[in-house]
């Protein structure tokens, strides 16, 4: 339906609504109508299909049945929280006047926008989770990312050079929310995050920006921030400050400073090598099967959230890595139960303190705070003997704070309810005048029991009874059948099917003085409420630096007990290149089995970078490869590692190829997938890069897959000489440490018996013999009879290999379109070189190659 806002023929209730929604028209408008949160024409219709709710009408507006949907008020949080789960905004419309007093319809306006990566309620909101919000600006290949978390008030901006490190960026950030200006190219990868959100293209205007940042930080410039040199992230963060302050419709006190995130000092890692870590997000969508799954132990939702940051961000500065060692070992010493006891006292004190900046904190989140400084004491007491400086400063940023303790005791009862809205907040004591309006409400109960025995006496009703309800106040209830003996003064106010409800000149004195208190009291307590709000906002700022320490210290003894637990060592990180790990273990697999891991020893250093590991499938090969990296990364991220001991020289990258599928949405095969990973780490990769390849060029043909895996190893180990594992199904490269000392074989040690393949999961030094690919399909249950077969074509083409005959009558034409190897050896050598292009050429050097050195037995 079409309607105008100014359209006369509406009510002037629908005329209010209109007017409120033009001003919202993308999102959806939840109207406060009493106990009720309304919805009105297509909003109604997409609310009821979306929480699957009914569709009705209410009334008609300009002739026509106004389709509406509603819920209750009291409920609401769990009908947001479904919309914002599907990707939906919200526009909250409260009442602001009083409909008692209000001539036409009441004040309304929206006082909040709700918005996927805005949320700051705890019922919305996923404690161990991010709930990033992040502005990306374009601008040729560079691109700019700002991103905030306005339930705890992080807020960062960086660059990205090219597309690859901006999917990177965005598998790490994997935002709730994404702005982009109107009319701007959708980025690549970008549908795989959060709810996208098109924006006006001026609110990325690098000046207005600018002015708007300096303005919110009150500062000259940005040059202390370090993000000068970011034109298009500072544009991105004006962006999302405009977006954050429209949407909440207040100040942003708690957001207090601009912080730069250098891709350059981290171990970068691209999108492709996150998802197949399995870092934070398993394959199998199992939350328990990854990385963060295993090491999470923390005690606080604020401590979790920094342990994901840090897991997905892991740092290069060998100096702030050593300082987290250090706290590591220090927390190993202490009662480790009681540490995570004292910390899980203090909450998700994060969020709170930005509540309480935002203004919408619950009574709960300050009793949670006042629980929080309770603790401080208890905790500095436990850690005073620790001398590690990091574990210091964390103590010195998260003081006791006995004053704000003290009005936090002062100011609230011990458990109080959940909203303000209602009262019973504000403890007896704190103030004079509350406390009279209190006393003189309670009163109200001996002074009702006292009247309803007199009347009952001067009656002689003796079922008479007092009551109240919020709509008619206070009244005396007669049965139907005795109403007629009501004394003269009694004043009918309601009647009901069985009763008769009346009051009195007393009781109406009594309850025009004790409504009035009640009123009084509830305004009072609101103000005071409000007023303690405040003079809490004063010390936001040293109240969030000490949530931030806390929950550091929270990852930190998260990690120690993790390294008692897990049996993990601490790593040494060292100039020297190379990577040695003793007895590696992968954490993951390790927790699923219900038997000893298998560790191995992996040795990457000069001359050998690059180890060529062959075996079958099921014998480890991946596992050994992600356990490596996820070695390299937990040292980087300050914990001990699941190995006896590993000493890890410079990494600035760590890559990876491991598994792959077809692309449908980005019209991608498999081979395309792989190769375009594989491209990656070809134009990326240094020498101080970890690089993990898995089957490379099994998506294509023998020949072209087998010339791609050759020169991709050769390109690795020899000019970019990076740490690299090569698991391959190809044993023609298992010649290549012949011709390049940088290259070494290693296999996935397997034995034989009685015919079934048992694997040992242990690298060994040189090549796997055979690759046992029938044996692992019968442990897949591969039909007997297709197995059968296999092994007679198996039997014949290794006789062919050995014997080079015609072809036998029992293989069916064209089964085998390749001749036999004399054939083909008198085909190749009689080719013209020059009628053939390049990629013919090298086909057709690697098939001789092939043929000289492994079926006709010569070198």
């Amino acid at each position: 339906m079409s309607v105008k806002p100014a359209d006369s023929r509406h009510t002037p209730v629908m005329q209010q609504y209109l007017a409120i929604k033009a001003e919202h028209p993308d999102i959806l408008l939840f109207y406060r109508m009493g106990d009720f949160y309304e919805l009105f024409f297509d909003d109604a219709r997409r609310a009821a299909e979306l929480l699957e709710i009914t569709l009705t009408a209410r009334g008609q507006s300009a002739g026509e049945p106004i389709p509406m949907a509603g819920v209750p008020y009291h409920a609401v949080d769990t009908y947001l929280a479904r919309l914002l789960q599907k990707g939906e905004s919200v526009a909250l419309c409260e009442q602001m006047g009083d409909p008692a007093s209000s001539r036409g319809p009441v004040e309304r306006k929206v006082t909040r926008i709700l918005t996927p990566g805005t949320l700051t309620d705890e019922a919305l909101l996923d404690g161990p989770r991010e709930n990033l919000l992040v502005a990306i600006h374009r601008q040729g290949p560079q691109t700019g990312i700002a991103g905030l978390e306005l339930a705890s008030g992080r807020y960062f901006c960086l660059q990205c050079e090219d597309d690859e490190a901006l999917q990177g960026e965005l598998e790490r950030l994997r935002p709730a929310e994404i702005l982009l200006a109107e009319q701007a190219p959708v980025p690549p990868g970008i549908e795989r995050h959060g709810a996208l959100r098109r924006v006006m293209p001026w609110l990325f205007d690098l000046d207005a920006s600018r002015r708007a940042l300096c303005e919110h930080f009150a500062t000259r410039d940005l040059a202390s921030f370090g993000v000068e040199a970011l034109p298009l992230g500072i544009a991105a963060a004006g962006c999302l400050l405009h977006y954050a302050r429209d949407t909440q419709r207040t100040a942003l006190p708690h957001i207090l400073d601009l912080h730069h995130q250098a891709i350059s000092s981290s171990v970068i890692l691209d999108a492709a090598t996150r998802r197949n870590l399995e870092i934070t997000t398993s394959l199998a969508g199992s939350p328990a099967a990854t990385l963060a799954g295993i090491m999470d132990r923390t005690a606080t939702p604020m401590g979790s959230r920094l342990l994901r940051r840090w897991l997905q961000r892991p740092q290069r500065d060998r100096g702030l890595i050593e300082n987290r060692q250090q706290v590591v070992a220090e927390l190993q010493i202490l009662d480790a139960d009681r540490l995570r006891k004292t910390l899980r006292q203090i909450g998700d004190l994060e969020r709170i303190l930005s509540r309480l900046a935002l203004g919408s904190a619950r009574p709960r989140d300050l009793a949670q705070l006042r629980r929080a400084l309770e603790t401080l004491p208890d905790l500095h007491g436990l850690l005073g003997q620790c001398q590690a400086p990091r574990l210091l400063k964390l103590l010195a940023q998260a003081p006791p704070q006995p004053q704000l303790l003290e009005l936090l005791s002062r100011a609230l009862i011990e458990n109080p309810p959940m909203l303000i809205r209602d009262g019973g907040v504000i403890a007896p004591g704190y103030n004079r005048q509350l406390d009279e309006l209190r006393a003189l409400s309670d009163q109200s109960e001996t002074f009702l029991a006292e009247l309803e025995q007199r009347e009952k006496k001067r009656t002689g009703l003796n079922n008479l009874r007092l009551g109240y309800n919020r709509v008619h106040g206070y009244y005396i209830e007669i049965s139907r059948g005795q109403s007629d003996r009501a004394p003269a003064d009694y004043v009918r106010r309601q009647t009901l099917k069985a009763a008769e409800r009346f009051i009195t000149p007393e009781l109406k004195t009594f309850e025009d003085r004790v409504l009035s208190a009640r009123e009084r009291a509830l305004s009072l307590e609101r103000r005071l409420y409000a007023t303690l709000l405040d003079d809490l906002r004063e010390h936001l700022g040293a109240l969030q630096a000490g949530a931030a320490a806390i929950a550091e210290l929270d990852v930190l003894a998260n990690f120690a007990e993790r390294a008692l637990a897990l049996e993990l060592n601490p790593p040494q990180l060292t100039d020297t290149p190379g990577i040695h790990i003793s007895a590696g273990r992968h954490l993951v697999v390790e927790q699923a089995l219900d038997h000893a891991f298998t560790a191995n020893d992996v040795l990457l250093d000069d001359p050998a970078r690059l180890l060529i590991i062959t075996g079958p499938n099921m014998g480890g090969k991946s596992t050994l490869m992600r356990q490596t990296a996820l070695i390299v990364l937990l040292a980087h991220s300050g914990s001990y590692v699941p190995a006896q001991s590993a000493r890890i020289g410079p990494v600035d990258r760590i890559f990876t190829r491991i598994g792959a599928g077809d692309d449908l949405a980005g019209g991608r095969s498999t081979f395309m997938v792989e190769m375009t990973e594989t491209a990656t780490i070809l134009r990326n990769a240094t020498a101080d890069s970890l690089v993990l390849l898995d089957e490379i060029g099994r998506g294509t043909g023998t020949y072209d897959g087998l010339s791609l895996a050759w020169a991709t190893a050769v390109e690795l180990a020899t000019r970019i000489h990076a740490y690299t594992l090569f698991a391959s199904h190809y044993f023609e490269l298992t010649g290549l440490p012949g011709h390049y000392p940088e290259i070494a074989n290693w296999h996935m040690e397997v034995r034989e018996h009685r015919g079934q393949v048992v694997f040992l999961y242990q690298l060994r030094e040189g090549p796997a013999n055979r690759s046992y690919g029938l044996q692992v399909a019968a442990l897949a249950g591969v039909p007997k009879e297709v197995l059968e077969r296999a092994h007679g074509i198996l039997a014949q083409l290794e006789r062919q290999a050995r014997d080079p005959e015609p072809q036998s009558e029992a293989v069916q034409p064209g089964l085998f379109e390749a001749p036999a190897p004399a054939a083909l050896l008198e085909q190749l050598l009689a080719v013209d070189p020059d009628s053939l292009s390049p990629r013919e050429a090298l086909e057709t050097l690697y098939a001789l190659k092939t043929l000289l050195e492994n079926d006709l037995g010569h070198p």
